[in-house]
């Protein structure tokens, strides 16, 4: 499950990943999975399950506060028509506390920006003590002007219901007004409201819309989520691996491991475009250096068949054990284990022990 939120609190919303998107799922990596030999697993179909993406890992998102989108300057106009805002200013600098007590006067005399990120600074702790549902008082007054940022914030916190009473239709229209106004957190999770109701073709069709916005807003968890509508052809997308790959590219660019899984699989096998075994190696390593278990199963596999690599035995083995310490079972690589003499295993296990 997903917690898009950039909310500091508990996890406030639970998104569904695509029912109809195949993804680097175990299936074929866990106990009972068929054996691979000299090739990597491309993406596989559909599973009955739906896969859980991982939290958004956006930085500081100017959309907080009423600003443009990552990449362009915030717009400090919606701070109350001064280019330099002190409120902002001084939060910009991390002068928070200044910034609360700043911004504080203005939020009470109602003004809708001041209001968010009064929200913000309640919410993260910073510069003040932590308080929730203070924050929650002042996302829903920003919300109720129609700041993008509170009204998504808000629609999570009545989508989960522990700091405000749970409503999930007005969480559903305040999600959709963000998205509408451009915020691409919004919009992700928006089109993942979409197919939680509607995890048909038509409820696909019509969260596509979002998911290719706050993809070209740059956000990674939507660009994954375009790669895995065109490799399937679904959506209203016609299936085009070239494209899902390119989409692909950019997800694993920002650091998102399952999207880096993915993409050195294809690269291995020359799905999307030319086979380019090192280059897949390198996003695999990747992957499972950031601690993605699928990725170190299958990068122990390169390691075994010499893909993309020298074959090194005793580094696949490594690999393959800090996989089955996170849970993972593969068949084959037991069986490498069990080839392996008293001293290989000896030095797989010291090397596993230094990559974690």
């Amino acid at each position: 499950m997903v917690t898009a939120s950039r909310y500091s609190g508990p996890a406030l919303f639970l998104a569904l990943m695509l029912a109809a998107f195949p993804s680097a799922t175990l299936a074929q990596e866990t106990a009972g999975a068929p054996a691979e030999q000299k090739t990597l697993p491309t993406t596989t179909p559909a599973p009955k399950e739906m896969t859980p993406l991982p939290t958004p890992t956006d930085a500081f998102d100017p959309q907080r506060f009423g600003g443009k989108a990552t990449g362009s300057e915030p717009d400090q106009d919606r701070f109350g028509g001064a280019k330099t805002d002190p409120a902002y200013g001084a939060f910009q600098r991390g002068l928070y506390k200044t910034a609360y007590n700043l911004a504080m006067t203005r939020a009470e005399a109602g003004n809708a920006a001041a209001q968010t990120l009064v929200a913000e600074i309640l919410s993260r702790g910073l510069g003040v003590a932590r308080n929730n549902k203070e924050a929650a008082k002042w996302y829903r007054l920003a919300a109720e002007q129609g700041v993008p940022e509170a009204q998504f914030q808000y629609a999570l916190m009545l989508l989960d219901g522990s700091l405000v009473k749970k409503d999930p239709k007005a969480a559903f229209a305040l999600m959709q007004s963000a998205a509408e106004a451009g915020n691409r957190l919004a919009q992700f999770n928006f089109a993942q409201m979409l197919v939680a109701r509607d995890a048909g073709a038509k409820g696909l069709e019509e969260a596509a819309v979002y998911y290719e916005r706050a993809a070209q807003a740059g956000l990674a968890d939507a660009q994954y989520a375009m790669s895995q509508l065109y490799a399937n052809g679904v959506g209203g997308k016609k299936h085009d691996d070239a494209e899902a790959r390119r989409w692909l590219v950019l997800a694993a660019r920002q650091g998102y491991d399952t999207a880096q899984l993915d993409l050195g699989t294809w690269m291995v096998s020359g799905r999307g475009g030319p086979r380019e075994e090192k280059a897949g190696f390198s996003w695999m390593l990747r992957a499972a250096a950031g601690g993605n278990v699928a990725a170190q199963n299958r990068l122990a596999k390169l390691y075994m068949n010499g893909l993309g690599t020298d074959p090194d035995t005793v580094t696949a083995a490594a690999w393959y054990i800090l996989a089955r310490r996170a849970g993972l079972t593969d068949p084959v690589m037991d069986d490498l284990l069990d080839g392996l003499t008293d001293e290989e295993l000896k030095q797989a296990l010291y090397r596993a022990n230094r990559l974690r």
